[in-house]
């Protein structure tokens, strides 16, 4: 698995909000996407999902250009933002839901990932009276259930205390292991440290710097 981004550009409404964007990213690393609020990352983010259609330059995954061969990515888990589920639903019921889409988990496996961020399937609790770490727990739960390929995560350790934090550790070491391509953006510098392969530096939607950690 590989994502190669070539010459991305994206304007909206005469704004360039990613500017020549050049990037590879291969499977079992993690990639962080360091940078200020406005810098670009989240509109990144969303164009490797294929959420936002590019101005110009192209975006293949494993030999796969979005937008002309494919519309998304074929195999994907991301959090972008708020997690947002159906509020009358329990956490169960809603990722139950949402793997129907593609038929690709049983039960096991959704109470397996929802087990694996800290949460009990058997919660009874609706989403509306979840707090915001159950919330975001669910959000990275339904990310990872399907063991997709790409991994895009936005702030993944928002609002979750220390034993949450290493949860999601846990779970992105796996999933690099297995050699999914994993995407975070991320505040704080130190936790992209620990979580990432490599850092891509963001400022005005344009690639500032690369280190590998």
């Amino acid at each position: 698995m590989y994502i190669k981004i070539d010459k991305l550009t994206k304007k909206i409404k005469g704004t360039t909000v990613l500017d020549d964007i050049s990037i590879e990213m291969q499977g079992g690393r993690v990639y962080g996407l360091s940078g200020h609020n406005g810098s670009g990352k989240t509109m990144l983010m969303r164009t490797i999902s294929g959420l936002i259609v590019p101005s110009s330059g192209t975006v293949d995954i494993d030999g796969k250009i979005l937008g002309k061969d494919i519309s998304f990515p074929e195999s994907i888990g991301l959090l972008i933002e708020y997690p947002a589920f159906v509020n009358g639903y329990t956490g169960f019921r809603n990722l139950k839901m949402i793997a129907g889409i593609k038929n690709k988990i049983d039960d096991a496996r959704i109470r397996e990932a929802i087990e694996s961020v800290g949460l009990d399937p058997d919660d009874k609790r609706t989403f509306r009276k979840y707090s915001l770490g159950m919330k975001q727990k669910l959000g990275i739960a339904c990310a990872i259930m399907e063991n997709p390929d790409i991994i895009i995560l936005d702030e993944p350790v928002n609002a979750l205390d220390e034993a949450g934090v290493g949860r999601v550790h846990d779970i992105l070491e796996e999933c690099r292991q297995r050699g999914a391509v994993i995407i975070i953006a991320c505040h704080d510098r130190e936790e992209l440290n620990l979580l990432c392969d490599e850092i891509f530096k963001i400022e005005s939607g344009r690639i500032t710097g690369h280190e590998k950690v």
